[in-house]
């Protein structure tokens, strides 16, 4: 089994296409840039959220770690 696992690997290694025949395309470029753009968009809405969470911690909307830890610890009538 171990052959024949070396065997293709060896095989799927050494046969690849020639390197005149590869070459960039415009495609994988548009791809690219479009995850560049989404991973933008994504850091954008995070940072958005994060601020929001602070705010309404600030505001005293949101329980602070604080609060959460008394009631976990209180006891229970």
């Amino acid at each position: 089994m171990n052959t024949l696992i070396a065997t293709l690997a060896t095989t799927w290694a050494t046969d690849g296409p020639k390197p005149e025949d590869v070459k960039a395309g415009w495609t994988a470029f548009a791809v690219f840039i479009l995850l560049l753009v989404a991973v933008a968009l994504l850091g954008w809405s995070l940072s958005r959220q994060l601020k929001k969470a602070q705010r309404n911690k600030d505001a005293g909307i949101l329980p602070s770690s604080k609060d959460r830890q008394k009631e976990r610890h209180a006891p229970h009538a």
